[in-house]
């Protein structure tokens, strides 16, 4: 009885469930971390240097397809905050959308493979007769990752408090002043949530490039995914702790904005 009971005890201890995770995260998220930080900083005798880093900046055809890749991400990050901001809105008001239902319209594309999608953008297009190429790449961009900003906005604006609003109504304002002065502010963390959801991965992607253009126009991933199927591990390494340095330096500012706008409340 005294070892069932151990065991009993053992098994309700939040920490005993939460085991299981912790070395998930160990093996498949700080493991590959670490492998990454030592490959970047080492040669191909495994000695410690920086030459990695170096070869970057040498390179211009490198450096160039690092900016390009931060344009294409702010582009595509940019149309989906015009085109998601008005659809979560709409979805989210009731005077507008009575049906809770046709929220599902715009989450239906995320159940389906990313690469089935692009290579159905790829197939529509071919269908019209419109070229592959830059314009085909943001077209790609923003409709995979458009749902990933609908959604954290619809979201922030359902759980809103609307007597927020009902109180800026009756104080007299116009809709269009409650909207930016009320709606606006108070859904800025769904906004910056979409912003980190569209833009972390649509900087580092290279399947939708490849397909989209026909290869013809490299990203930053294509670029670490070539050096790594060629066996350029080092670089490889460094070109990713470089976009990963990127997307923290961007996800404190995110993180940032969201606390800073908690805080102050309604501008």
């Amino acid at each position: 009885m005294k070892i069932l009971r151990n065991i009993l005890n053992y098994l309700s201890r939040r920490s005993t469930w939460a085991l299981p995770y912790a070395i998930f995260l160990g093996i498949f998220v700080a493991l590959p971390m670490i492998l990454i930080v030592i490959f970047a900083f080492t040669n191909n005798q495994g000695e410690f240097s920086l030459i990695n880093f170096e070869k970057f900046i040498t390179q211009p055809e490198a450096v160039n397809t690092f900016v390009y890749s931060i344009g294409i991400a702010l582009v595509t990050t940019f149309l989906c905050i015009l085109l998601g901001y008005p659809a979560a809105y709409i979805l989210s008001n009731k005077n507008l959308n009575r049906s809770q239902t046709t929220a599902m319209l715009f989450i239906l594309p995320m159940w389906i493979n990313i690469l089935v999608r692009t290579l159905a953008t790829v197939a529509l297009f071919d269908f019209i007769h419109i070229p592959l190429g830059e314009g085909a790449l943001i077209f790609g961009m923003v409709y995979n990752f458009l749902p990933f900003m609908i959604y954290p906005i619809y979201n922030t604006l359902q759980k809103m408090d609307h007597s927020l609003i009902e109180a800026a109504e009756d104080l007299g304002a116009k809709p269009s002043t409650v909207f930016w002065k009320v709606t606006v502010p108070l859904s800025m963390p769904g906004v910056m949530s979409g912003i980190m959801m569209v833009f972390m991965p649509t900087i580092s992607t290279f399947a939708i490039a490849e397909l989209l253009t026909m290869n013809n126009i490299k990203l930053f991933g294509t670029t670490i995914q070539e050096n790594i199927n060629n066996g350029m591990w080092n670089y490889g390494a460094a070109l990713s702790l470089i976009m990963l340095v990127i997307i923290g330096i961007s996800s404190l500012f995110s993180d940032s904005d969201e606390q800073s706008q908690n805080e102050g409340g309604i501008i």
